[in-house]
């Protein structure tokens, strides 16, 4: 469960800047909120379930979702065998002669096995200036490891799984994931636990692959049979849809090709997938007589491709108590679809293991009540991403505003009380020019 996630000196993000999954102790109009949004560790912590970020184009929104992803990938990569001329694609803030030649900052606060964990580092293009590892343990901190470059300081009595395996560690990997690969019990856990957050984009850039992850995860019976339930519980009008598998013979390729291209041939297009889609088809009368099948790439709409692409990740994140951080959820889907996706991460029925949805969003119908009979998330859960004169971005909250919690959320956000909207120039003069 992720806690708090800071980030400073990366790409838009100068200053560091703190998000937190941390509930405040606010009560909410609508019990309901306070009931089913936030999930309580112990007496002293409650957690998020959702959280929206908003902002204007080019505020920040993204950098935060690839900031997350950042910190992902590198945990997990530096368990491979990089050279250490490797670079680290790290890329500092790049407005300011100030911050162009430090370290980037990434450190993440998060539950694991009921203890909380403060794993951190600063990075350059180069090499790992500093990385630490704390853990609470039940309520005072205490430090596991901390490393400033070649030197390293390390708790004997609980992280002995770190002695003896400094010099293992290269400039330009981490200590934590060096660890891991020697099997060290905590460390590989809190790899996993990174392994664990699933960071996506829903603009469609990279629908190929959330396409042949949903492909594979219908192997399974109990995947598939969900995954149709909450497509037709979205009122996509699907009752059904098939995997056909088209598998490529030798015999369609030229005789003349040498053996060794034909197998290369074969392994890189073994299999090819052809995903139909059933709908209800009708006589005159109105009466359903069978269905019709579709082809999902040539007769579906964009959004319907999307919820299809998602469907698996949305069931897995909500079954083994995920991670799942969307940037731009709301893109080619409906309002109304948006906001029951939400709402399925909100809900004690279907969340009962409280995994965690952190999306970024242009949707302000979702801070509208009237539109759906109550709001849908707590002051705590609205985030906004804004940049100062000098383009660096700043991140907050709304529960930071002191507002009335029956304040009409959408309205005043679009005349700009809270930020984070763009500043759009006079069309009228461009026009007349």
């Amino acid at each position: 469960m992720l806690i708090e996630f800071k980030v400073g000196n990366f790409l838009s993000f100068k200053e560091t800047v703190t998000f937190s999954m941390v509930a405040s102790d606010i009560d909410s109009q609508d019990s309901e909120l306070d009931t089913n949004n936030v999930f309580a560790i112990n007496q002293e912590l409650s957690l998020l379930k959702t959280a929206a970020i908003y902002g204007a184009n080019a505020s920040g929104k993204s950098n935060l979702a690839k900031a997350l992803g950042f910190m992902q990938s590198f945990v997990i990569n530096s368990l491979k065998a990089i050279q250490i001329t490797d670079t680290i694609e790290v890329e500092p803030f790049r407005l300011s002669t100030e911050t162009e030649t430090q370290a980037s900052l990434f450190e993440m606060t998060f539950m694991l096995e009921k203890r909380v964990y403060r794993y951190g580092f600063k990075v350059s293009k180069d090499r790992v200036i500093e990385e630490w590892l704390f853990h609470t343990p039940k309520v005072k901190e205490y430090q596991l490891f901390r490393r400033h470059e070649k030197k390293f300081k390390i708790n004997k009595k609980s992280f002995s799984e770190a002695l003896k395996l400094e010099d293992k560690t290269k400039k330009n990997s981490l200590f934590i994931s060096v660890l891991a690969q020697f099997n060290g019990k905590i460390s590989s856990e809190v790899v996993k636990w990174f392994a664990n957050l699933q960071v996506i984009s829903g603009s469609g850039t990279h629908d190929s692959i959330y396409k042949h992850l949903t492909v594979q995860s219908f192997k399974d019976s109990g995947i598939k049979r969900d995954a149709i339930k909450l497509i037709k519980d979205l009122d996509l009008s699907i009752q059904d849809i098939s995997i056909i598998e088209e598998k490529i013979s030798t015999d369609n390729l030229p005789k003349d090709i040498p053996d060794e291209l034909k197998s290369l041939i074969l392994r890189s297009t073994m299999e090819r997938h052809s995903i139909q889609t059933s709908h209800e088809k009708y006589n005159e009368k109105g009466q359903v007589i069978g269905l019709e099948k579709f082809d999902l790439e040539q007769n579906e709409s964009e959004g319907t491709k999307k919820i299809f692409y998602f469907s698996t990740l949305i069931l897995n994140a909500l079954k083994h108590n995920q991670i799942l951080v969307i940037d731009e959820l709301d893109a080619r889907l409906h309002p109304l679809i948006t906001h029951k996706i939400i709402q399925l991460f909100n809900s004690n029925q279907y969340n009962p293991k409280a995994a965690q949805l952190i999306f970024m969003t242009h949707d302000t119908n979702l801070l509208n009540p009237n539109l759906f009979g109550s709001r849908l998330l707590r002051r705590d859960q609205i985030w906004f991403t804004e940049k100062n004169t000098q383009g660096a971005t700043d991140l907050y909250s709304l529960v930071e505003y002191d507002i009335e919690e029956n304040s009409e959320f959408e309205s005043d956000y679009i005349r700009g009380k809270y930020g984070a909207i763009p500043f759009v120039g006079n069309f009228i003069n461009i026009l007349s020019n």
